[in-house]
């Protein structure tokens, strides 16, 4: 056995894959703590894993709750600049929090989330070894693709590699405040400032998409191991559902998010494209709107605020989704096709890779009207290729086995089993 520690951004969309990976990680029969503030406490708790709150003195309860609430009407590089300040806040309460937390608990190795680069210097500091997990599609720096901020399809050219070059300077310069606050801490703790290309770990990086699902690149990268996602079915509230009002019309289950989701006129753009096609429309609204707030939309599709999403995409046609990747890959598991809608953040990126995939259609925000939205969903759910790409993603995700496969590479980047394991993975 093993204490693990965990570092990762408090949304929602990193917590729930990351505590899916520690519960696979206690299942394997290691000591798994989170570092986080009280929000998340919880959640931490009801998976049955260690907690230790950071952020005592500056993130009471409310505190993830007051930044969803401020991104949710942003988007494009004003939600990016908002996220990277959320980040750089973060990191000020590990590097000052987390050191002394660690200590106490006698901890042997961390886990730290991709955004959360501070976690990799507490570890640094302590001595103690840590890898790198992509919740999100992991960025490579050899410039063969572009950065997931930008919704572009995957080209070889010059000219393609060349945009990419500039659009992962401008991802570099936009983490600048956060890699600052970093190094101010790494040179009062004597160690070598962070590079300028990133913070990720240099033993073992893992990413929860599927290899099929990412742009293939040029090049090796030893580094990085795909596996799957992040999900067990497990560990979620449960949430209430009037499942008699389901009327038997293909379900076509639409949801933006729990971040990004405070654009009304998606709702409703959604709402009455869906309403002139023969189907039954779920629509979620997260957390940031009543929906009192949206009034009577088209078609009179069933809207909550919360849903039990994986059951819901178990039963449906279509997803539409603002491509966050807990959604699409949660999709994708069941075989079921998209439609994006791509807000800010990681979510262009993906959506490219659902077009990529042949798994669904982009529509990208700044475009989004009803007949674009329409033709989309019609697209979609009456060409055959795009369920069958993916129910092939489906059987990629069925045979990596994500979790396991994770922990595996975890177990061996630390040194604490897993060796045979890794082997069926390759």
């Amino acid at each position: 056995m093993s204490r693990i520690g965990i570092i990762c951004h408090p949304a929602t969309g990193h917590m729930n894959p990351m505590i899916a990976l520690g519960r696979c990680l206690k299942r394997h029969g290691h000591e798994v703590t989170f570092f986080q503030i009280a929000d998340t406490e919880a959640a931490v708790r009801a998976a049955g894993l260690g907690f230790s709150r950071i952020g005592e003195s500056d993130a009471p309860v409310g505190t993830v709750r007051r930044h969803e609430e401020a991104l949710s009407r942003l988007k494009g590089l004003g939600a990016l600049r908002a996220v990277m300040e959320w980040t750089r806040l973060n990191a000020q309460r590990v590097l000052r929090d987390a050191p002394d937390a660690m200590r106490a608990l006698n901890i042997d190795a961390v886990i730290v989330d991709a955004i959360e680069g501070a976690g990799g210097s507490v570890a640094d500091f302590l001595g103690i070894p840590f890898v790198t997990v992509w919740p999100l599609p992991p960025i490579r720096r050899d410039n063969t693709v572009p950065p997931w901020i930008f919704g572009w399809q995957y080209r070889t050219g010059y000219l393609a590699r060349l945009r990419n070059s500039m659009a992962n300077a401008l991802l570099l310069r936009s983490s600048n405040s956060v890699r600052k606050v970093i190094n101010v801490q790494r040179q009062q703790w004597g160690l070598r400032p962070l590079p300028a290309t990133g913070w990720t770990s240099t033993l073992s990086q893992i990413a929860q998409i599927p290899q099929a699902f990412d742009f293939p690149g040029v090049g090796p990268r030893p580094l990085l191991h795909y596996t799957g996602p992040f999900h067990d079915g497990a560990g979620r509230p449960p949430v209430e559902f009037p499942w008699q009002s389901l009327n038997g019309k293909p379900l076509v289950y639409a949801s933006m998010g729990t971040v990004f989701n405070g654009i009304d006129r998606a709702f409703r753009i959604i709402a009455e494209a869906c309403a002139a096609l023969d189907v039954q429309l779920i629509l979620t609204l997260g957390g940031n709107i009543d929906p009192g707030q949206v009034g009577p939309l088209a078609g009179s599709p069933l809207i909550v605020r919360y849903a039990p999403q994986l059951e819901l995409i178990k039963r449906a046609s279509l997803t539409i989704t603002h491509a966050g990747l807990n959604t699409t890959l949660e999709s994708l598991a069941n075989g079921v096709p998209l439609v994006a809608i791509p807000v800010t953040a990681d979510q262009p990126g993906i959506g490219a890779r659902i077009k990529w995939s042949g798994t669904g259609e982009v529509v990208p925000l700044r475009k989004l009207s009803v007949a674009r939205l329409r033709e989309a969903i019609r697209k979609v759910m009456e060409d055959p290729s795009y369920r069958a790409a993916a129910r092939r993603m489906q059987a990629e995700i069925q045979k990596a086995d994500g979790l396991e496969c994770a922990v595996d590479f975890i177990e061996q980047a630390f040194g604490i089993g897993g060796q045979e394991a890794i082997a069926t993975h390759r």
